[in-house]
């Protein structure tokens, strides 16, 4: 197969599946990892994609629900910051939650020597606190998803709603001034949605990759973020102008 011909293809399957792993375009294709990292490369260099660790991905698409391996591995810096300011808002004898993004992964690693208690659904989470006596751990149980290293589902939501925390710090895929927060994720999302009525502050961390795009499922409005908003973004005047009418706080990260 021709290389030009091997790059449509990869095209082609990033335009519908958003995310591919060199390991298994390099079986597809009956190539080295080596020749499909060089793919990527070139398809990078155009513009089209984003390459990580192990594979590449796009932003495109309503529906964009990104291999967890391969946003585990983007944007370290920006989520540290995040964790930080994060860790910085938690109080020792806290009750919070934490979602089950890439980014709360980072601000259980944050607070682990911080006396609190932590309610989950998120495996990254709990691998990150289990072996730290401090922490009072709360797994939420639920259908397990390998591809997002989370319980969701019915029984994931009835048991949340029997928990009430001071802080909730929950992600998205994207948010918009127009739309709001919004999920391609449904089973996830339905989690966050929960959480809103069962914490007393929420608070959304995302880095800048996720701000101006619109994603397939409504999540909440940014009304609903009456902690605020902890972000490396650079909020534009139109953005500090929205956030100040719907009285949401702004922490930099």
């Amino acid at each position: 197969m021709l290389g030009v011909t091997r790059k449509a293809m990869i095209k082609d399957i990033l335009l519908e599946k958003k995310s591919v792993i060199v390991s298994d375009l390099a079986k597809r294709f009956d190539v080295t990892e080596e020749t499909i990292r060089r793919d990527l490369q070139q398809l990078e260099n155009e513009g089209f994609l984003t390459r990580t660790y192990g594979g590449a991905f796009i932003q495109e698409g309503a529906i964009n629900d990104v291999d967890l391996a391969l946003r585990e591995a983007v944007s370290i810096d920006k989520k540290e910051a995040i964790a930080e300011v994060c860790a910085s808002l938690i109080h020792h004898g806290d009750t919070i939650f934490l979602d089950a993004s890439t980014t709360a992964s980072f601000v259980a690693r944050a607070i682990k020597n911080m006396r609190v208690t932590v309610l989950t659904n998120s495996l990254m989470v709990v691998d990150q606190l289990k072996d730290h006596d401090s922490v009072r751990l709360i797994c939420l149980g639920g259908v397990y998803s390998p591809r997002t290293k989370a319980f969701n589902g019915r029984s994931t939501i009835l048991g949340l709603n029997d928990y009430y925390v001071d802080k909730a710090f929950i992600s998205c895929r994207y948010v918009s001034l127009s739309h709001g927060i919004t999920d391609s994720n449904e089973d996830i999302a339905m989690v966050r949605q929960t959480v809103l009525n069962q914490a007393h502050e929420i608070f959304l961390i995302a880095d800048s990759s996720k701000f101006n795009k619109t994603s397939f499922m409504h999540l909440c409005d940014l009304k609903d973020l009456n902690g605020g908003i902890i972000s490396d973004f650079d909020f534009t005047p139109d953005w500090e102008r929205a956030l100040s009418e719907e009285k949401v706080n702004i922490y930099r990260a």
